[in-house]
């Protein structure tokens, strides 16, 4: 995944995350129980964190100009792990609650584990990164 798609795609995520948080409030509210709806709540919740996570991603590949580096590999992993979690994750409570179809939530830690696996990959980028924020391209006194 490039910076730009994961921009784009981080950018979709939060939208939709947005779009399922009114959702749950004001459709689902009075069709779901309370237990139902936390869940409904985990889901939008997860995905609005990890869409965020994907814009850091895309934001942090952006400066590097050489896409084959270890830290440019680790963000990329990074970014299909947090898209695969808020899939897997996010996707199953939703069907869950909506659903209450207790067997899918048999899948949700999978997603879970992507979330964690993407943490790990975005710090490893972290610590291949000598220098965060710092633009090459900008004389020393804009810095």
């Amino acid at each position: 995944m490039n910076e730009r798609s994961c921009l784009i795609i981080g950018c979709l995520a939060m939208f939709a995350a947005v779009a399922a948080g009114a959702f749950g409030a004001h459709a689902l509210k009075s069709a779901l129980t309370p237990d139902l709806l936390a869940v409904w709540h985990t889901a939008v919740q997860y995905q609005a964190w990890h869409a965020l996570a994907l814009l850091a991603v895309g934001l942090l590949m952006a400066p590097d100009a050489s896409p084959l580096t270890a830290r440019i590999r680790a963000l990329r992993a990074a970014a299909w792990l947090f898209l695969i979690g808020i899939v897997i994750f996010s996707g199953s409570l939703y069907l869950l609650a909506l659903t209450g179809e207790r067997r899918l939530g048999a899948v949700t830690p999978l997603g879970g584990v992507a979330f964690l696996a993407g943490w790990l990959a975005f710090a490893w980028a972290a610590l291949r990164t000598k220098r965060i924020g710092v633009r090459d391209d900008l004389p020393e006194s804009r810095l």
